[in-house]
């Protein structure tokens, strides 16, 4: 069991990870060793408006039928590369798990109404004297 929250866990058994060639650090070794992790977890299991805010963070890594892909490569080995995969799983999930904080309304301050009517006076007197003059004689 992953901890996520402190009543949220994942269970390791419904995270599927593949390994697969990757592009990046490793030299000739790249095109051998298949270091690049492809994380796989179904999201149907979390709770409605974790999944809700989830599918909002994760965007195009989520797929139609509700299945997080994460690829880590940063790393040039399997094991770094799918702890890196579990750790930012973990992270994003977290992300979603806090719900966010409620707006306040606020008023602008007198100060600043002010200096945008200021603004606009000054604006409008630049466009008047780009207007052409007309002679009355």
């Amino acid at each position: 069991m992953i901890k996520v929250t402190d009543s949220l866990s994942i269970n390791e058994c419904d995270i599927q990870i593949d390994f697969v060639t990757a592009s990046g650090p490793g030299g000739q070794n790249v095109n051998k060793v298949a270091s690049q992790a492809q994380l796989r977890y179904n999201t149907a299991g979390l709770p409605e408006e974790i999944s809700l805010r989830l599918t909002r963070l994760a965007g195009s890594r989520l797929t139609e039928d509700g299945t997080l892909i994460i690829q880590a490569r940063r790393y040039r080995s399997q094991e770094l590369n799918r702890q890196d995969a579990v750790q930012r799983l973990v992270a994003l999930i977290q992300k979603a798990a806090t719900p966010p904080k409620p707006r306040k309304q606020t008023r602008p301050s007198l100060a600043a109404r002010q200096e945008r009517l200021a603004g606009k006076r000054r604006q409008s007197a630049v466009k008047r004297m780009r207007q052409r003059v007309e002679n009355d004689e």
